[in-house]
């Protein structure tokens, strides 16, 4: 009998996933931009990462958000366009191998614009709230947008851009209860009704597009119903004038990934990146108890692992493990299961910083094994989230508040096509699995898995991180359709069903 049965209702539908859930984050810190994406900060004409930007292409990001993070707040973007590009303080974070806390601007909106072009992502802008004012947010918008005949708009032809840039999405600040501000929930709503009332005017007339409009919660939930329900206090226009609510949910920060030799330690990293279950919930409540999530959708636009070895010193870079890919895999799936709340998320950072995809040294870059996650998971977006039943055994975890599913899964369905993931969570153990297609005969089934073979603690570098990547895998199937699989510890397994 198996360890763990998944029952897959293909008929009860939760809601189209977004490919937007599958988002990043870059923000300027550490080795992101400068190393990362771009070549250095001397680099002149198209400075790009040639190596870094096909690996971005590959893995069809869908929406990248840029510039921070904390960054956000201090910036300001007339900085970073043009010519003449100033040399400006960077307040949080110090950049580079040489810790060295400045910004040289020379990767700008445009050069920010041009990449997302280039991957096919959709920008996601975070305006300076913290620092800046409701004029300088909306004058990035037209600049941005705007096909008329402004100073602005011309200016942007100026710089090389005849056409305006596709801008969706519109951040107004980030973390405006800490770096951003130190604000109250009242006080960043009454700032945030500021900011979008003249934002957000900009796609009723200026621009030929339209613009969803991003507020940054907060993992105290107390304080997004207080936000929530002070921005709807409104005595004109558009009673919540927002499109999304965001949250930061990191997790494993007193862990070092690779100095930790218990075991215990590493299912208690995994429980708190389950808690991204909790959250959601609550954050949606926040939502829900004002207005609805049926027209406010909800973001994690910075999530993922942030262990010891990340500090300033360091440019908040870590080791890439297979147990920071599991968390991943266990956090997409939970995205799946809230697939008719979730409008996006923004793991961090892309390139190089905290849970990366990417990572560079000199001229090599390489794909950590979160990115073969993402990868893996791709064949989700677009489709419909379906609810999964999973009958798995728990692991009790000393200091955590729940216990640890030791298997976790997600399936979505679209032109006759199932698609399921799978995680083992057991770091010490193979689990035998059996999938129940509920009312499905499977004809034909494709499977890759990830990191068999491999420790959970393993690390990727540029000489072993071929060994990370997908390998064919044979799963059984019973007289009655069901599916088995015995999946070894720490594996994550992908299953297409015709």
């Amino acid at each position: 009998m198996a360890d763990t049965r998944v029952t897959v209702h293909a008929e009860a539908r939760i809601d189209e996933i977004e490919p937007a859930l599958h988002g990043h984050f870059s923000e300027h810190l550490g080795r992101c931009i400068y190393d990362g994406m771009y070549h250095d900060e001397t680099a002149d004409g198209e400075g790009f990462r040639e190596d870094v930007v096909s690996l971005l292409a590959d893995i069809e990001t869908p929406v990248l958000r840029w510039p921070g993070g904390c960054f956000a707040d201090d910036y300001h973007w007339e900085d970073g366009v043009g010519d003449d590009r100033p040399r400006r303080r960077n307040l949080f974070w110090a950049q580079g191998r040489d810790e060295v806390p400045e910004e040289p601007n020379t990767f700008g909106t445009h050069e920010f614009l041009e990449l997302c072009e280039r991957i096919d992502a959709d920008p996601y802008l975070a305006v300076n709230v913290g620092s800046g004012d409701p004029q300088e947010a909306a004058d990035w918008a037209e600049y941005c947008t705007y096909g008329g005949d402004t100073e602005l708009a011309n200016r942007r032809r100026e710089n090389g851009r005849e056409e305006p840039f596709e801008v969706p999405y519109w951040g107004i600040g980030n973390e405006n209860w800490g770096c951003g501000g130190q604000m109250s929930p009242e006080q960043y709503a009454r700032e945030y009704r500021r900011f979008a009332t003249y934002v957000g005017t900009m796609d009723n007339l200026m621009a030929d597009q339209e613009f969803e409009l991003i507020a940054c919660g907060f993992e105290n939930h107390e304080w997004n119903h207080r936000f929530m329900e002070e921005v709807g206090n409104l005595n004109w226009g558009i009673e919540f004038p927002l499109d999304h609510l965001t949250l930061h949910h990191y997790y494993g920060r007193t862990m070092s990934v690779v100095e930790t030799d218990d075991e215990e330690t590493f299912d208690r990293m995994l429980v708190e990146a389950l808690e991204m279950d909790h959250h959601i919930e609550r954050i949606a409540a926040a939502i829900n108890a004002v207005a609805t999530t049926r027209d406010i959708g909800v973001i994690i636009d910075e999530w993922g692992t942030w262990h010891t070895e990340a500090v300033s010193e360091s440019g908040l870079e870590q080791p890439g493990t297979v147990v920071d890919a599991l968390s991943a895999a266990a956090v997409l799936d939970i995205f799946n299961h809230h697939a008719d709340v979730m409008t996006m998320s923004n793991i961090a950072q892309t390139v190089n910083v905290l849970q990366c995809l990417v990572e560079t040294e000199g001229d090599d870059a390489w794909a950590r094994p979160t990115y073969h996650v993402f990868d893996l998971y791709s064949p989700h977006q677009g489709n419909d989230a379906v609810r999964t039943s999973v009958d798995t055994p728990t692991r009790e975890v000393d200091g955590a508040d729940d216990d640890l599913p030791l298997v976790g899964a997600s399936a979505s369905v679209a032109d006759g096509e199932t698609y399921v993931t799978l995680t083992n969570l057991d770091i010490r153990g193979t689990q035998s699995v059996e999938i129940d297609l509920e009312g499905a005969d499977p004809d034909a089934v494709d499977a890759q898995i990830l990191f068999d073979g491999q420790d959970h603690d393993a690390v990727v570098d540029v000489d072993n991180a071929a060994s990370f990547e997908p390998e064919s895998f044979d799963l059984g199937v019973e007289s009655d359709g069901t599916l088995t699989a015995d999946l070894p510890a720490s594996t994550v397994l992908g299953v297409s069903i015709e």
